[in-house]
C-alpha cells in the first residue's frame, strides 16, 4: 500500500483527543534496543546493516499490534514522504536521512512506530493525545515484550540494555510531553520554568525535538538519563513535573486575563487579524500566530470554535504537507501562498474575536 493512501487524514488527526489536551498536545514513550550480535546502525557495514533490518521487520510485522500496518523500506520512500512522517513526529529527522538497510513499521491508527536501524537498532514508540503517560508506556512495554520473544537483544546484568548513545543506556526509555505554554511565554515566566525542570534532571527540547526551536509556544519536556532508575520510576517523576508545567501555565493563563486582560486580547486579535487576511506567510509566523490563536480558542473568545483547527493547521502549514495537498513541488515563496490561501480558508467561517472571555466576565474591561 502506498504511504500517502495509509496515512490517517490531516483532519482526522487533529479531532483526535485526550486529558489535558487544552495544554498537552501529546505525550510519547519511546525505547531503544539493540540486537545482539550486530554491531550497531552507525559502525555496521551496508550488508550488516541490510540483515539486521530484515531480521527485525520480520519480528515487527508479525506482532498482533501490528495487524493491518504498514512496513516500508526507507530507501522506497521519497523525500517529501520521509519529512512527512517527520512533521507527523512518526520518525525522526536523523532517520529521515536513512536508505539502504533502515526501514519503519506503522501500525494501523499510527499510534505505534518501530524505526528500524536509526541510532539504534530498533527505536519504537507510541505517540497519544493528550496527558496519557501511563496508556503510552503500557502500549510500548507490550510491544517490547512481544518482539523480545523474536529477537535477542543486546543486555548486559550489570548496566542493562546496551545502546548506541550512553545517554540511552539502562532502561533505553524516553518518555516525552508535548506542551504547548503560550501564557508562560507572553508572561515572560518561561525561561523560569525551563531552568526549573532542568535542575530536576529533565530535559526540554523544541518542536521536532534535540536541537530544534519552539515554535509555537510548544515544548517537549522528557527525561535526559535511563539509567539506575526503573521504568516506572522515570513516568512517575515526568508526570509529577508535567502536572506542575500545567499548573503554572493555567495559572500564567488565569494571570494574564487578570493583571493585562487587553494585553492578552491585542495578542490574540492581532494573530487573528494576521491569519485571516494575510496572502503570504512563511511557516515559522504561520505556526506562532496559530500559537496565539489557539490560546484564544482556550479562552473563549472565539466561540465554539474547534481547538482542533488549529491543531489541523499546525501540520497543514508544514512545508511537506503543503506540497502534499498542491501535488506538485513548490518554491518557498509558491509555500508561503498557499499557506495563507488554506489558512484563510479555514477561518472564513470563524467570526472575530469577542472582547470578553467567559472565564473572566469583564476582566478585559479592566485597565491593563
Amino acid at each position: 500500500m502506498d504511504l500517502q493512501e495509509f496515512l490517517s487524514p490531516i483532519a482526522e488527526l487533529a479531532a483526535q483527543s485526550g486529558p489535558q489536551n487544552k495544554i498537552v498536545m501529546s505525550s510519547r514513550v519511546r525505547l531503544a534496543r539493540n540486537l545482539q550480535g550486530f554491531p550497531f546502525p552507525g559502525w555496521a557495514k551496508k550488508p550488516d546493516r541490510v540483515k539486521s533490518c530484515e531480521k527485525s521487520t520480520v519480528a515487527v510485522q508479525t506482532l498482533p499490534q501490528m495487524e493491518g500496518g504498514l512496513s516500508l523500506a526507507m530507501e522506497s520512500l521519497s523525500s517529501l514522504d520521509k519529512q512527512i512522517l517527520v512533521e507527523r513526529h512518526l520518525i525522526s529527522r536523523e532517520h529521515a536521512a536513512k536508505g539502504a538497510g533502515s526501514g519503519l513499521v506503522l501500525s494501523r491508527d499510527q499510534s505505534l512506530s518501530v524505526m528500524i536501524n536509526e541510532e539504534d537498532h530498533l527505536r519504537m514508540q507510541c505517540v497519544l493525545p493528550g496527558l496519557q503517560l501511563d496508556r503510552a508506556w503500557e502500549a510500548i512495554d507490550a510491544v517490547d515484550s512481544a518482539i523480545e520473544h523474536h529477537l535477542d537483544y543486546a543486555f548486559s546484568p550489570q548496566l542493562g540494555y546496551l545502546t548506541a548513545c550512553p545517554t540511552n543506556i539502562g532502561t533505553g526509555i524516553r518518555v516525552s510531553a508535548m506542551l504547548h505554554l503560550p501564557a508562560l511565554v507572553l508572561g515572560e515566566q518561561i525561561n523560569q520554568i525551563i531552568q526549573a525542570v532542568n535542575k530536576l534532571g529533565l530535559a526540554v527540547r523544541g518542536l521536532y525535538g534535540e536541537g530544534t526551536e519552539a515554535l509555537g509556544n510548544v515544548f517537549q519536556v522528557s527525561n535526559q538519563m535511563t539509567l539506575g532508575d526503573s521504568e516506572e520510576e522515570i513516568l512517575e517523576r515526568l508526570g509529577k513535573v508535567v502536572a506542575q508545567v500545567i499548573e503554572h501555565e493555567n495559572d500564567a493563563r488565569a494571570l494574564l486575563l487578570e493583571k493585562k486582560p487587553k494585553s492578552v486580547l491585542d495578542h490574540v486579535g492581532r494573530a487573528y487579524g494576521i491569519l485571516a487576511n494575510a496572502h503570504r506567510i512563511p511557516s515559522k509566523e504561520a505556526i506562532n500566530l496559530l500559537s496565539l490563536f489557539r490560546l484564544g480558542i482556550d479562552l473563549g473568545l472565539f466561540g465554539d470554535a474547534p481547538r482542533a483547527l488549529t491543531d489541523e493547521l499546525f501540520l497543514i502549514v508544514q512545508p511537506a504537507h503543503l506540497q502534499l495537498i498542491s501535488k506538485g513541488k513548490l518554491s518557498p515563496e509558491q509555500r508561503d501562498f498557499l499557506r495563507a490561501d488554506l489558512i484563510r480558508e479555514r477561518l472564513h467561517d470563524i467570526p472575530r474575536p469577542g472582547s470578553t472571555p467567559p472565564s473572566a466576565p469583564g476582566a478585559l474591561d479592566k485597565p491593563a
